[in-house]
């Protein structure tokens, strides 16, 4: 793992979180993107090399709105930054690690991505992310 990609923070209403996170890192997000396969809108933003995610649900069926119905808005992933995603999956799965999926797929942000189950890391939703190239 090369570094830490951005943490993800699930909310209600993204366009108040985005006003909120705004006024508190005095810049706004600098992108908007919505992941169809994971039923969520993102919102991006950067200070320095640190990213944070906004994740609003698209559907009352997606992971984001069974989190908040469940824990409520909040800390919701870590991500770090791989060089190989498949092979990364392939280190961890081998180390005990649970994958939660089999392949990577398309993210938010021009990313691959996979999540690591929580139940292997002290409750920590770990997601990996390669950039696409």
């Amino acid at each position: 793992m090369m570094n830490v990609e951005h943490i993800g923070i699930a909310v209600k209403e993204l366009e108040n979180a985005e006003k909120l996170f705004s006024a508190l890192f005095q810049s706004g997000p600098y992108k908007r993107e919505i992941v169809e396969s994971e039923k969520v809108s993102t919102s991006f933003f950067q200070i320095n090399q640190t990213k944070i995610e906004l994740l609003e649900a698209t559907s009352s069926d997606s992971v984001i709105a069974s989190f908040i119905e469940k824990k409520g808005e909040g800390f919701h992933h870590i991500a770090f930054e791989v060089e190989d995603i498949v092979l990364e999956m392939s280190r961890l799965q081998a180390e005990g690690f649970t994958l939660l999926g089999e392949s990577p797929k398309k993210g938010a942000d021009n990313k691959l991505v996979c999540f690591l189950h929580p139940k292997n890391t002290n409750g920590i939703l770990i997601e990996l992310c390669q950039e696409i190239k």
